[in-house]
């Protein structure tokens, strides 16, 4: 976006911030609509998309979310989105990996020559996962890497995980439920039935609906910001950006049209009581964007992300951060690292936000991967 006032970058902060369910005391009262508001999380560590459905939601435990998964199958973790983990609601699964898969598969595809995964290798894997899927599912990585040994494959190192994420991306397996903490793998269409009479979107359709879901969820934003997110080329995003302002969707200053529908007060103001949330790891809200100027405060940048691709677990106040927070003793305990000295009313936010976290982790959510 282009370069805006101090009070501008207020605005669009507690815009963006409640547009995720961040600021305003907006929280969702399911995990269902929690998806709905955000449409993807971010799910590398199955702790912290937990933990990012929760800081969206309004008393969601990790049972909650378990439900969700496993027994309404309505939510699903999957690669999406840059080709990362994403936990998607379950009836979005197939448009976008027939949008994005395409491009994932390409630009892996040196990997692929790296591993000496060459595409008969790969359509044979294919076949097998298929097989003991749909004869000894739902199985986990370790028991799927025993049976890719059959071809060949080595069990240390990073081809059997590759083979497993083509499947996915192919739209073979998907993750079901979990198994003594390992995520399970099954069949997709298994686990998510084709629903019959559903038409969904071809892919100019599907890129318009991703730009538009990207941009209820994340707004204001512009092109380079969806490019960021989707992991799509720039000319794409800027073809999805005119299809959107020809639907009148957006507005000239990158603002979803209707975003009061939602919760969302047109000034995206701070209320007088400041809204404190504690955001996990690779939180959507700190990666969904082309940079994090505006909810990051440029002189700590470095302490949310010190290296090696890390994004820590912060504090953000009404959409700015302001801390970094740690789990310890297995989650029995989360200690909070302030940037600067912290107001009173914000250091009691900060005390319930903790309390809360570290019930929730207590009550059953599964270990980092």
């Amino acid at each position: 976006m282009e370069a805006v006032s101090v009070l501008d970058q207020e605005r669009v902060r507690g815009m963006r911030a409640r547009a995720q369910g961040l600021a305003g005391r907006l929280r969702e009262d399911s995990v269902e609509a929690v998806l709905r508001r955000v449409f993807a999380i971010q799910a590398q560590d199955a702790t912290a998309a937990d933990l990012g459905i929760r800081v969206r939601g309004r008393n969601i435990d990790a049972d909650d979310i378990r439900v969700a998964y496993e027994d309404e199958r309505s939510i699903v973790r999957g690669w999406f989105m840059r080709g990362t983990l994403h936990t998607v609601a379950a009836a979005d699964v197939r448009w976008i990996l027939r949008l994005l898969a395409p491009r994932i598969l390409g630009a892996t595809d040196r990997r692929y020559r790296e591993l000496g995964l060459d595409e008969s290798l790969r359509e044979r894997a294919d076949r097998l996962i298929r097989r003991v899927l749909t004869a000894h599912g739902p199985l986990t990585r370790p028991e799927l890497t025993e049976h890719l040994a059959t071809l060949g494959i080595a069990t240390h190192g990073q081809a059997p995980f590759h083979l497993i994420r083509h499947a996915a991306l192919t739209g073979i397996l998907c993750q079901g439920p979990r198994r003594a903490g390992e995520a399970g793998y099954v069949l997709l269409d298994d686990w998510l039935p084709v629903q019959p009479g559903v038409r969904e979107p071809e892919t100019d359709a599907a890129l318009t609906e991703l730009a538009l879901r990207y941009l209820r969820a994340h707004g204001p934003v512009d092109a380079a910001d969806f490019a960021t997110w989707s992991g799509l080329p720039i000319t794409w995003a800027r073809t999805a950006w005119k299809a959107l302002g020809r639907a009148g969707a957006i507005t000239a200053d990158g603002e979803p049209t209707g975003a009061s529908d939602r919760g969302e007060g047109p000034a995206g103001t701070p209320s007088e009581t400041p809204d404190v949330r504690m955001l996990p790891a690779y939180d959507n809200y700190l990666v969904g964007y082309r940079t994090r100027e505006l909810s990051v405060p440029a002189a700590y940048e470095g302490r949310i992300r010190p290296g090696g691709g890390l994004i820590r677990p912060t504090v953000v106040v009404d959409g700015l951060a302001v801390a970094t927070w740690t789990r310890l003793a297995a989650g029995r305990s989360v200690e909070v690292d302030a940037f600067e000295p912290l107001p009173a009313l914000v250091e009691a936010g900060v005390a319930a936000e903790r309390a809360e976290v570290i019930d929730f982790l207590r009550h059953g959510t599964c270990p980092p991967e």
